[in-house]
């Protein structure tokens, strides 16, 4: 072999043993470059003195890193560098031989710790010598791994000296160096050590930065020397030789560090709101800077999850994976930033939100693996099945968690250490608040007992802890209780967490009280809500202006009929969010405004209950102009719901992207049902003030809205008239509007309103057309604080209608025995004490419940927006008065002093009312399941429909309606049937569900018979009625109509349908077959009470036996012949069955005796104790029953629960029971 061939030949060789790191070897090496090639001393030089280096190195301990300095022992410097610096001033023909030789002479101050002169003699990068350097292209692989080299040790150099920014720029100049890396060819040993070295160096150099401030996220680059990093991954993986975990190097930090370190970079990112970092990536326009985020953010977290799983064992008795449990934290702090309001669908690629939490649960299962009873992991599954609805897991997953905390608690308590595996005792009330109000938000009964007895072990962790923190003491570190040893076993917990337990205490106490059956702890435990409410919004310890606090406790106080304290609280809800601090992202936009539609809500149902029509149709107009302009709310699509082609139905869905959005379409369906709930209200109001024939026309308005917020559903335009003589009055509600123009109105509207309004009270007369429903309250008397029992006619129909402000509400006609025993006025000596909403001294017919009731302005005055928040005198006198009553509010004056004073700012302390979100996650329901409850909401706003045709005597427009909702129901049946997960029945909705379908087969039912009462076929409406309670036994509706019905039969107000057919002739003219009796139906129902005993056959009809005998009478008190009259049958002789006029008394005893059974259940349950026409039913029949005492007391009750009775049911203010 020729000489140059040779030299070739071992240059080569040398290289290729340098890049393997086959140090061994190069001494030979050397030798043999230097006797065929004399001219490469500086080649030679070079490479001797990396092996002495490696040598060095080698001779230190195992566990040191190759940052720490050698002995000057085993390197002798003072020989070494000298002759390195020779050879390169004597090298002028081999640059590569040059800069390598160069770089040698810093790596070797940098080994023995001499860092500045390493800095001095270190070269520049690659790049910055490329001039002196032929090629880059044609540049050894040696000569790379020296460039990536250079710029480590002298970053490394920097970093030493605290001049981290300068280092980092070092490291972001040189990472042009790694395009050899990334070139695809596969790099050998000692460049992929180097690279790794550098990338490792980096990354960690920019986390540490990062943490002291001196670099931030904002920037464009922060992430680059992840990316970096993570490129390296995959290139790695693509040339065959994928990394694993475990350490790159001796001593040197794990691999799963820096992708922890990432993944903790990019999170701050997500949870902070940043701009995406561009820097050292491709973005593309087809993805979203929030969808390339996602994708990032999982690429990081998957990558170290599978390290950290894998590098980690199952530990023993003493040992923690805190570890593990700092990464499932943080995992769980970005779902709760991904799946917030703030992140939509598309943002999250596919799956969406709950691909994303089904991803976090396999996470955490997984982590469980590695864990041992680990109670942060069983909290976060708690929250993240919550979030899915997967309600039977969540609940399974909080039972474990509650007693290893109990279990854990108790053993600390015992032995006086403290188990850092244990939450703390704040997140340990947290959570349980969390329970109880997922449960009363979700579930039904069962749930609601469960939450009761979570709110009594929620109420003694309360009692056993120190006491809270004050409010103003929050940020104020203070000395906490030690023990003997110094520990401090339970810290205070702060006022926002001891506010929360309260609450949750009181939502669990106040729903059992509405579904509990024992009617006698009902009061008692609504008293215990109304103080857990209080201790919550306690000045001192509390959150007195917390929104759902306050939500709640109004709403249990309307329940109560403490209108005054209600309305005040509700006032300071809403003017304390006037002003307050910026809302959280993760709440969407407008936060603020949507959680208080439903506050507006209850104080338009509060202001009805006080008879103020107008400034409760206002106040559900309040609920939607809080939003100024009607398309911030439902953006800039067509609202009209008038009827379009199908050309421009196309052209509109093609500019759907082009039209700006409402925040309609950002809210989830509870909040959708919310405003749907405020526009049935509405109708409400205009049903009661200008009369059902108005609330028809405007009934179209419900359906579009319910066609915007939920689609789906093209709504037909109701009839305006039902026959050509009836005439819609022309009002301002009597044309066809958009939605925006009835929910927002307009001041002239509102003005022609006001002045049709009529004093009823004052003018001493009703009419038929009065505005103002004729009750209780527009009838008091004057002489006498007790309200008077209106007063019957004979035919059975009431002079002065005493009608329920619940238009839902049906009565049926009263009883002469009612009218008999409701003439005499109750003497105030009489009166039991008890809390009723009337003062004890007289006053005029229009003050109601101590306050003016509205005047209508007269003609001319000036209209001005009326002021929902003026807070008068006379306000506070009727709250004292209110309070003096002795429903357990001792406490609440100071507390809504104490709240109105913060609200207006005259307090020193304002508390952010919104400063804590919604306690919990935003949940997932299935798509079957959300289309149920869609529907399900459709069915009652038909029914509503309904109910106004019924009342505007259109008949049969109201059958189409109920028809709509029978076809709903239908659907929801087959639904049903044919699920096959098992979580939903027909008698029970599931998790998260609004009705059964068998109770809304009562409702649609029950409404069929109010139909056929008011068509006069009353023996149709009790069939309806009984289907309806087959359907469901407890339904409210059917068992007061049925009784109504059940009581006519009794009293012969109802007698039974001929037996034979009568015959209509060609003239119209109808001949009854069987044979009349004498007198009319009426006299002789009232004349058969003057006997002595009824002459109606005492047994059903083909049966034998008398009256008497029924009786058991002696004989000597059988009834005379001689009062029997001769056109009568005779007692002991049945008639024939088509000669049956009436019923046996034995029947008509089993009617009264069964709608006595059906009322005195109905009132003991949650939906019935307050409902008064159930009262009502049942004071008719203790009447009946000549139980006068009994029926005197259920009519009192029922008089005081309608003057403190909305337009609407409290419950329809919220679609979850107590919680907002």
């Amino acid at each position: 072999m020729s000489k140059p061939g040779k030299v070739a030949q071992y240059l080569g060789r040398l290289e290729d043993a340098r890049c393997e790191g086959k140090w061994d070897d190069v001494p030979e090496l050397v030798r043999k470059v230097r006797k065929h090639a004399a001219d490469r001393l500086c080649l030679t030089t070079t490479a001797e003195t990396e092996y002495a280096i490696i040598k060095a190195s080698q001779k230190q301990r195992p566990g040191s890193r190759p940052a720490t300095a050698v002995d000057s022992k085993d390197l002798d410097v003072a020989q070494l560098v000298p002759r390195l610096l020779s050879a390169i001033d004597a090298e002028n023909s081999y640059v590569d031989d040059k800069y390598q030789a160069q770089v040698c002479v810093g790596w070797l101050h940098w080994t023995v710790g001499e860092y500045n002169l390493a800095s001095v003699r270190l070269p520049q990068n690659l790049e910055s010598e490329g001039g002196q350097l032929d090629q880059l292209s044609s540049i050894s692989e040696w000569t790379r791994v020296c460039s990536l080299k250079a710029a480590y040790l002298k970053a490394n150099c920097l970093a030493r000296n605290g001049e981290r920014v300068a280092a980092l720029g070092v490291f972001e100049s040189a990472l042009a160096s790694l395009s050899y890396v990334w070139s695809g060819q596969k790099g050998r040993k000692q460049l992929r050590f180097w690279a790794e070295l550098f990338l490792t160096e980096y990354c960690m150099l920019q986390s540490q930065a990062l943490e002291r401030g001196e670099k931030t996220l904002e920037d464009a680059n922060s992430l680059a020397p992840f990316r970096s990093w993570a490129k390296y991954w995959e290139v790695s993986k693509a040339q065959g030789t994928p990394l694993v975990g475990g350490y790159g190097f001796r001593g040197a930090v794990p691999r799963r560090r820096v992708w922890n370190e990432y993944y903790a970079a990019i999170s701050g990112i997500l949870q902070q709101d940043l701009p995406f970092p561009t820097g050292f990536v491709n973005v593309t326009n087809e993805a979203s800077a929030r969808n390339q985020l996602r994708v990032e953010l999982k690429k990081a977290e998957t990558a170290y999850e599978t390290l950290l799983l894998g590098e980690t064992s199952f530990p023993r008795a003493d040992e923690q994976r805190q570890e593990m449990e700092d990464f499932v934290a943080a995992v769980m702090k970005n779902w709760s930033v991904l799946s917030g309001r703030d992140w939509h669908e598309q943002d999250l690629g596919q799956g969406g939100k709950e691909g994303l939490s089904r991803g976090v649960l396999d996470i955490l299962y997984r982590v469980a693996t590695k864990t041992f009873h680990s109670t942060a992991i069983l909290r976060y599954l708690f929250t993240v099945h919550l979030a899915v609805a997967e309600f039977d897991l969540a609940f399974h997953a909080f039972d474990s968690y509650l007693e290893i905390v109990k279990k854990g608690k108790a053993r600390v308590d015992k032995t006086g250490h403290l188990e850092s595996s244990l939450d703390d005792d704040a997140t340990v009330l947290e959570t349980v608040s969390q329970a109880i109000t997922a449960l009363c938000k979700y579930g039904f009964r069962d749930a609601a007992e469960k939450a009761h007895d979570l709110g009594i072990e929620l109420e003694v962790m309360l009692q056993k802890l120190p006491a809270p923190l004050p409010n103003a003491q929050d940020n104020i570190t203070t000395l906490d209780e030690e023990d003997g040893d110094g520990v401090i076993l339970h810290p205070r917990i702060s006022s926002r967490v001891y506010a929360l337990s309260w609450q949750a205490i009181g939502i669990s106490q106040a729903q059992w009280s509405r579904t509990t059956y024992d009617a006698s702890v009902r009061t008692d435990t609504q008293a215990k809500a109304i103080r857990s409410f209080q201790k919550s919004l306690s000045p001192e310890n509390g959150n007195p202006t917390d929104v759902r606090t306050l939500f709640t406790l109004g709403l249990l106080l309307a329940e109560q009929r403490e209108l005054t304290a209600a309305i005040d609280i509700v006032k300071a809800a809403l003017m304390s969010n006037k002003k307050t601090g910026e809302q959280p992202s993760e709440s969407g936009s407008y936060w603020r405004e949507r959680s208080l539609i439903p506050l507006w809500h209850l104080l338009a149902l509060l202001l009805s209950a006080r008879q103020d029509f107008v400034m409760a149709a206002r106040a559900c107009e309040g609920a939607f102009e809080q939003f100024d302009d009607p398309t911030v709310l439902f953006g800039s699509q067509n609202l009209e719901g008038a009827f379009r082609s199908e050309h421009l139905n196309e052209v509109e869905a093609q500019n759907e992207k082009t039209n700006a959005k409402g925040l309609v379409d950002e809210m989830d369906d509870l909040e959708k049902e919310g405003m749907i709930e405020v526009k049935m209200t509405q109708l409400a109001l205009l049903e009661l003030l200008e009369g059902p024939e108005v609330a028809v026309n405007a009934s179209h308005e419900l359906l579009v809205l319910y066609t915007r917020l939920f689609g789906g559903l093209q709504p037909k335009v109701p009839a305006t008239t039902q026959k050509s003589t009836m005439e819609v009055p022309k009002s301002s509600a009597g044309t066809i509007r958009s939605i925006r123009n009835s929910v927002f109105g307009n001041k002239s509207d509102r003005t022609s309103r006001n002045l049709k309004q009529v004093n009823t009270a004052e003018s001493g007369t009703s009419t038929a057309t009065t505005d103002r429903p004729q009750t209780t309250q527009t009838t008091v008397s004057t002489a006498t604080a007790a309200p008077t029992i209106q007063v019957t006619k004979e035919n059975g129909e009431a002079g002065d209608t005493r009608q329920s402000r619940r238009s839902s509400s049906v009565r049926g006609r009263r009883s002469d025995s009612t009218r008999r025993n409701s003439l005499k006025k109750r003497e105030p000596s009489a009166q039991p004490r008890r809390a009723t909403s009337s003062g004890g001294a007289p006053r005029a017919p229009t003050v109601v419940d101590g306050e003016d009731f509205y005047t209508p302005v007269a003609d001319g005055a000036p209209q001005e927006r009326v002021d929902f928040f003026a807070w008068g005198v006379k306000n506070d006198i009727s709250r004292q008065q209110s309070f003096s009553k002795g429903r357990g509010l001792l406490r609440f004056d100071s507390t809504a002093s104490s709240t109105k004073g913060s609200a207006t700012g005259s307090d020193t302390m304002v508390l952010n009312s919104l400063s804590s979100p919604n306690p919990l996650p935003i949940v997932q329901f299935p798509k079957d399941q959300v289309k149920r409850q869609r529907q399900t909401m459709l069915v009652k706003v038909w029914l509503m429909i309904a109910e106004f045709y019924r009342r505007a005597k259109m008949y049969s427009d109201a059958k189409g309606a109920i028809g709509e909702a029978r076809k709903l129901v239908d659907a929801l049946e087959g639904g049903v049937a044919k699920d096959t997960s098992g979580s939903v029945a027909l008698r029970h909705p599931g998790w998260g569900g609004k009705k059964a379908v068998e109770e809304l087969w009562g409702d649609v039912l029950s409404e069929m018979g109010y139909l056929a009462v008011a068509e006069g076929t009353p023996y149709l409406a009790r069939d309806f009625f009984e289907e309806a309670l087959m359907h469901y036994p407890d339904h409210p509706s059917a068992i007061v109509g049925l009784s109504n019905i059940l009581l006519d039969i009794y009293s012969e107000v109802l007698l039974p349908p001929p037996a034979i057919p009568s015959i209509v002739l060609p003239d119209g003219q109808s001949i009854s077959l069987t044979q009349a009796r004498p007198g009319s139906q009426k006299a002789q129902a009232s004349s058969q009470r003057t006997r002595i005993v009824p002459i109606l056959p005492s047994t059903p009809l083909g049966l034998g036996g008398g009256v008497t005998d029924y009786l058991g009478l002696p004989p000597s008190k059988k009834m005379p012949s001689a009062i029997q009259d001769s056109n009568d049958p005779s007692v002991e002789e049945l008639p024939a069955p088509y000669n049956a006029v009436s019923l046996p008394l034995v029947d008509r005893l089993a009617a009264r005796d069964r709608a006595y059974g059906l009322l005195s259940g109905l009132t003991k349950l949650g939906t019935g104790w307050n409902y008064s026409d159930a009262w009502f039913a049942l004071a008719r029949v203790h009447e009946e029953s000549g139980q006068p005492d009994k029926a005197k007391e259920a009519l009192w009750w029922c008089v005081e629960l309608e003057e403190g009775m909305g337009a609407r049911e409290w419950n329809c203010v919220s679609a979850n029971g107590y919680v907002l």
